[in-house]
């Protein structure tokens, strides 16, 4: 290996090099991601107490050393914990992009088809309906929450499950590729009961719910005014309409938003700070 320079004992290579930036590029990554939060308070001690463990290292000061190597898998986790929203985010941004999408195999155009033809028509009737499209998230602990259908996607099954008259039209449809999972899933409710002055049903609630704890894309029909709506990262998309549905879907679903989406997907992380500040100021 290329050595660089040397201090006294200390031999800097071009791989000590590379190993310091990708650090201090991960350092800073999360220190933008947790910047104006109360989590960059936590992230400023951890950096302090791994500067220490260092520095104890180099002193040959033992006991100090012993300690802080003993709370090394403390902080990991704790790490974790305190990160998960960063670590999602910046999990959502690598798995929507276009090198991403390179090994994602989906018959993308037929589901939304099949879905807009179904949520036009309960639109229409004012038939109520709640669908989950599955996206990175594992979201199998929802899915076993409902009945199992596994069967192939289409607007006349879609229309059969949410008809009022049939036992699955309580909870929601999940849908993965072109499969329908489940239905009569349960969903966690949002705390946020009003959203930009509206009060919101417990359809709504839920699809905010499952998308503010999940990477997945939710579409409501309201059975009391029959308007579509699509909830994602805790916000609900303005200006969904029967025309545009199948152009919003097919944006939000697919995989190679480029710089685009990810611009959008920030902006989204936005807007939904700004309705779980709301929601504990109510």
């Amino acid at each position: 290996m290329i050595e660089l320079f040397k201090i006294s004992f200390l031999n800097f290579t071009v791989l000590d090099l590379i190993d310091i930036l990708i650090v201090t590029s991960v350092l800073y990554f999360l220190y933008q991601a947790s910047k104006n939060t109360v989590a960059v308070q936590i992230f400023i001690a951890i950096v302090v107490i791994l500067g220490l463990y260092f520095l104890t290292e180099a002193l040959h000061l033992r006991l100090l050393n012993l300690i802080l190597r003993t709370l090394s898998g403390i902080w990991l986790l704790a790490f974790i914990i305190l990160f998960q929203q960063e670590i999602r985010r910046l999990l959502l941004v690598v798995v929507r992009s276009r090198l991403f999408s390179l090994f994602t195999r989906s018959q993308l155009s037929e589901t939304i088809d099949e879905v807009v033809k179904a949520a036009i028509e309960m639109s229409e009737k004012h038939v109520g309906a709640l669908i989950v499209f599955a996206r990175s998230t594992n979201i199998k602990m929802t899915i076993e929450t409902g009945i199992a259908i596994q069967a192939k996607l289409s607007k006349e099954l879609l229309l059969a499950i949410f008809n009022t008259k049939s036992p699955l039209h309580d909870g929601a449809v999940i849908i993965q590729g072109m499969t329908i999972e489940a239905a009569r899933c349960i969903l966690p409710l949002s705390l946020t009961t009003r959203y930009q002055g509206k009060h919101l049903g417990t359809r709504h609630r839920a699809a905010m719910g499952i998308s503010e704890q999940a990477d997945v894309l939710v579409l409501v029909v309201s059975e009391e005014t029959g308007r579509i709506s699509i909830a994602e990262e805790g916000a609900f998309i303005p200006g969904v309409t029967a025309a545009n549905l199948d152009a919003v879907l097919s944006e939000r679903l697919s995989l190679s938003g480029g710089e685009t989406g990810n611009k959008k997907l920030l902006e989204l992380v936005e807007e939904l700070k700004i309705t779980n500040n709301d929601a504990v100021r109510q």
